[in-house]
């Protein structure tokens, strides 16, 4: 807190030593309503060879958090921002990422940017990767982008008339972006994300689903393409560096989601031996829109592993992309940070055995750490959800939902609400009959009845229990009349709830 407590407020002359000046470039950021800290900002316009210049700017907070100060061990150490409902678990301290290292609009800034000149087809013909100094002309929210993109506010394009004519250009480069991603088999996941709203008491009072429109998609895209480009810019330079990879499935894991989807009747998607993103992409394009759309995206996500860092290039099975870094969002992550230091290294440093040396020395302890510190982040802001849900709901016992199954066991079901609350039906509270559980097609089906309950299933629940302490709660099928009447008599049994099931979609 001393070190950050020491650092000015404002960019002094010597911060602009050795940088690209292009504060009179109109770049924006674009960010969500309540955010505070902005550590992307981007620009962009038509050239004359009718290719598209994308400027991608990010805060260069590696100027601030030099090597092995203390503000870099603790960061290290924390290796990531930690996002609760209510509030953050910084990685660096406020006066950095609000201040300072934050592209705030009409203060000058330091940057690391990457220039990219795109054509029509998404092809990156030539990049270049600076230290620079950027003044942000606008602090723009997705809503509001997307209101003026969707022509609903002509107030709003009225104030930022200036701007209205990039941000179209923006869109524009963004389809042919994701095309170009679509084209080489990027698996786009459609996965609805939950926002609890707490009270001054941190209390849940409600739970929206964030609907993710054309400007959040669009800054995804510029974000994806600089990280790409950065990557391949440094791995062809034959230097270490620090990667974002995600490896290819399992051929077991494949083979089995590939009998899975044959059930819907999609057949000879691919060889599970020699599996390729393109393969598993044209099984969401047939599922799309359909009932099977939902269980088709929850088998395949738990088909694949986990993405984690490396200093290997290992490739980025998800997006399609052999090369690929985490270079946008140094306030918030510890390799973006790194990555960062290692492009000012060999700009200042050049490429030579020592400075090669000593970050081949660094970097595999770098990946394990952040790899491990990234997995605790997740895991404790699933656990404040599923919390936070259980104390919502705690008051809605006794009331009916419409739900989804989203995951079938031998002990019962797990079922999920339209809001992202998941909770277990148990199978000893399936009053109408007997069910066993068919491990290979993964159902539960009536012993007399031969009703089927499959992942996927639109089914109407009543919340039973919920348990704040244990994060879970119970619910039961609600039967009609038809089937109630139709019920197979059952000796009362007390419910024997199953474990907790880890490996349900999140």
């Amino acid at each position: 807190m001393n070190q950050a407590n020491a650092i000015p407020d404002h960019v002094n002359p010597e911060d602009k030593e050795g940088r690209r000046d292009i504060t009179d470039q109109q770049v924006i950021t674009i960010d969500g309503d309540d955010s505070k800290d902005f550590d992307d900002a981007v620009v962009a316009w038509k050239m004359a060879n009718g290719h598209y210049h994308l400027g991608v700017h990010i805060a260069d907070v590696s100027h601030y958090v030099t090597e092995n100060s203390p503000l870099d061990q603790e960061a290290y150490d924390r290796g990531t921002s930690v996002y609760l409902a209510d509030r953050v678990v910084p990685m660096i301290p406020f006066r950095l990422s609000n201040g300072i290292c934050s592209l705030n609009p009409d203060e000058e800034r330091l940057a690391m940017s990457c220039d990219m000149e795109i054509d029509d087809r998404g092809k990156i013909h030539h990049a270049d990767i600076y230290p620079s100094v950027i003044k942000s002309h606008a602090r723009m929210t997705y809503n509001n982008v997307n209101k003026i993109l969707n022509h609903e506010d002509p107030e709003l394009e009225a104030k930022y008339a200036d701007l209205v004519p990039m941000l179209e250009l923006m869109a524009e480069l963004h389809h042919i972006l994701f095309d170009m991603r679509h084209r080489r088999g990027a698996i786009d996941f459609e996965d609805a994300e939950a926002h609890i709203i707490v009270d001054e008491n941190s209390h849940p009072i409600d739970i929206v689903l964030r609907e993710r429109g054309t400007s959040e998609r669009m800054i995804e895209s510029f974000m994806l393409a600089a990280n790409e480009t950065v990557a391949e810019t440094w791995y062809k330079k034959d230097v270490p560096f620090l990667y974002r990879v995600h490896e290819t499935p399992d051929e077991e894991k494949v083979k089995n989601f590939f009998e899975f989807v044959s059930a819907f009747g999609i057949a000879g998607v691919g060889n599970a031996k020699d599996v390729k993103p393109l393969m598993l992409q044209n099984v969401l394009s047939k599922v799309k829109d359909t009932p099977e759309e939902s269980v088709v995206n929850i088998m395949l996500l738990r088909s694949m592993k986990q993405a984690h860092y490396s200093d290997e290039l290992l490739g980025h099975f998800g997006i399609g992309a052999q090369y690929y870094t985490h270079f946008t969002s140094p306030i918030r992550r510890y390799p973006d940070l790194m990555v960062h230091r290692l492009i000012h290294s060999y700009l200042s440093n050049g490429t030579g055995e020592k400075v090669q040396s000593h970050w081949h020395d660094i970097l595999p302890d770098v990946a394990q750490q952040t790899s491990i510190q990234e997995r605790k982040a997740v895991d404790t802001e699933r656990d404040v959800d599923d919390l936070l849900k259980a104390q919502y709901m705690e008051d809605r016992v006794g009331e009916q939902f419409n739900a989804v199954v989203s995951s079938v066991t031998s002990f019962g079901m797990f079922v999920a609400l339209e809001n992202t609350v998941e909770g277990l039906v148990h199978i000893s509270t399936m009053a109408d009959d007997y069910y066993a559980y068919n491990e290979r097609s993964m159902t539960l089906i009536g012993e007399h009845t031969h009703k089927m309950y499959k992942i996927g299933q639109p089914i109407r629940v009543e919340l039973m229990r919920a348990d704040v302490k244990q994060r879970q709660l119970d619910f039961e099928i609600v039967l009609s009349d038809e089937e109630k009447k139709n019920a197979v008599k059952k000796p009362q049994r007390k419910p024997q709830r199953g474990p907790r099931n880890n490996n349900r979609k999140k």
